[in-house]
C-alpha cells in the first residue's frame, strides 16, 4: 500500500505493517522545527491483533502497563474496546535508531484504526504520532511520517507534493514526498542500545546554550542542502554532506566511540555517513561507492557492527492478509 492510500476498515483478527526508518539528516533540529530527510527502509514488523479474554503482547500480559507505546495506543486509539492480544514478528533491532518503535506505532495505529472504521493517511500520521509521542514524551512526527508514508520524505524541507502537516500545539512540521534515487544503502547496529527520551533532552539542553541557534541554523542548512542533492542524484555531494552532518551530531554531543570506529572501518567503500536517529549508540548509516555495498558491510561486520543492505521500502504502513505468527521480541524502543 502506498503511502497516500487510506486505511480501510477491517475486522479483528487483522495484521498490520510497517517498515523501518533511516534519517540522512535532520535528527534533533527536527524537534526544533528545522528540516529532516528520512526514508523508509525494508526491514518491515508486522503487528498481529486478535480479540482475547485478556490484551496482551507476545503473550505477555502486563504488556498494558509496562510498554509504554503499546498502553499509549490503548489509552489514545482504543478507549472502550475489547481486550486484545498481540503477536509482533520485527526484523527491526530493537533499541538501534532504525524505527522499531515508529513502525510498532504506525502499524498498531493502523491496525486499530481499521478495526474503528479506517482513516486515511493523514490521519494515521496524526494517529501514529501521538502514540509515540505518547508513549517517550518528547520527539518529533519525522520517524512515523516516515513509515506512514514509505519512501524519501522531508520533514519543514523542500520537496515535491505535500503528503500531510502535523503539530503538538507548539511547533508545526509538514511532510512531503522526495524523489527517490534508487540507492542501496548500509545501515548497521552498533550493538549499543540507547534511548531516544534522553538524547533529545540532553540535546535540548546543548542547544540552549548562546550559539545553539546557530547550531540549529548549521542542522537545517545541511539538511536543505541534503534533500537538493538525493534529488540530484549527487551521490558525492550527499557523502560530503553526511560527513559533514556527523561532524555536527558530535559537536552537540551525541556521537559514541563505537559509531565512530564503524563509519572508520566502512571508509575504504563508501562515499560517507553518519550516526542515524538519537545516537549515543544506536547506528549508523553510510552510503556505499556503487557496487560495494557488501564490501562495506563486510567491512563494518569485522568491526563489531551488525549491517543491513537496505532500500527504500515504498510501502507505507498497511494492511496484511492476515495476522503475523506469533514469535518472541518487544518493539519497546526505536
Amino acid at each position: 500500500m502506498s503511502g497516500s492510500e487510506p486505511i480501510p476498515p477491517a475486522n479483528l483478527p487483522l495484521a498490520a505493517r510497517a517498515p523501518g526508518k533511516c534519517i540522512l539528516f535532520g535528527e534533533h533540529a527536527v524537534v526544533h522545527g528545522r528540516a529532516e530527510l528520512l526514508l523508509a527502509i525494508d526491514l518491515p514488523l508486522q503487528v498481529g491483533i486478535s480479540p482475547s479474554a485478556r490484551s496482551s503482547l507476545n503473550r505477555d500480559s502486563a504488556a498494558p502497563d509496562t510498554n509504554p507505546y503499546f498502553h499509549a495506543a490503548l489509552e489514545r486509539l482504543w478507549t472502550g474496546g475489547p481486550p486484545v492480544e498481540l503477536h509482533v514478528t520485527s526484523r527491526i533491532p530493537r533499541a538501534a535508531g532504525l524505527g522499531s518503535s515508529a513502525a510498532f506505532s504506525a502499524a498498531l495505529s493502523a491496525g486499530f484504526s481499521a478495526a474503528r472504521g479506517g482513516v486515511d493517511r493523514a490521519g494515521l500520521a496524526e494517529r501514529a504520532f501521538s502514540v509515540e509521542r505518547g508513549a517517550q514524551g518528547v520527539g518529533s512526527p519525522g520517524d512515523t511520517a516516515a513509515v506512514v508514508a514509505g519512501g524519501y520524505v522531508s520533514v519543514n524541507g523542500p520537496g515535491e507534493s505535500e503528503l500531510f502537516r502535523l503539530t503538538d500545539g507548539e511547533r508545526r512540521w509538514t511532510v512531503r514526498r522526495v524523489k527517490d534515487p534508487s540507492w542501496s544503502w548500509v545501515v548497521a547496529y552498533s550493538g549499543i542500545p540507547r534511548s531516544t527520551a534522553s538524547a533529545v533532552r540532553a540535546v535540548g539542553e546543548r542547544l540552549s546554550a548562546p550559539d545553539g541557534e546557530a547550531l540549529l541554523d548549521r542542522f537545517h542548512a545541511l539538511a536543505e542542502a541534503g534533500i537538493r542533492a538525493v534529488v540530484a542524484e549527487d551521490r558525492a555531494e550527499v557523502g560530503r554532506l553526511l560527513d559533514e552532518n556527523q561532524g555536527l551530531l558530535a559537536q552537540v554531543g551525541v556521537s559514541h566511540p563505537r559509531l565512530e570506529a564503524l563509519l572508520a572501518a566502512a571508509r575504504p567503500a563508501v562515499v560517507g555517513g553518519k550516526l542515524t536517529g538519537a545516537g549515543a549508540g544506536g547506528s549508523v548509516v553510510v552510503l556505499p561507492m556503487p557496487g560495494r555495498e557488501l564490501e562495506a558491510a563486510r567491512r563494518i561486520a569485522r568491526a563489531g557492527g551488525l549491517p543491513f543492505v537496505v532500500r527504500t521500502e515504498t510501502n507505507g504502513a498497511s494492511l496484511v492478509a492476515a495476522p503475523v505468527e506469533e514469535t518472541g521480541g518487544d518493539p519497546s524502543a526505536s
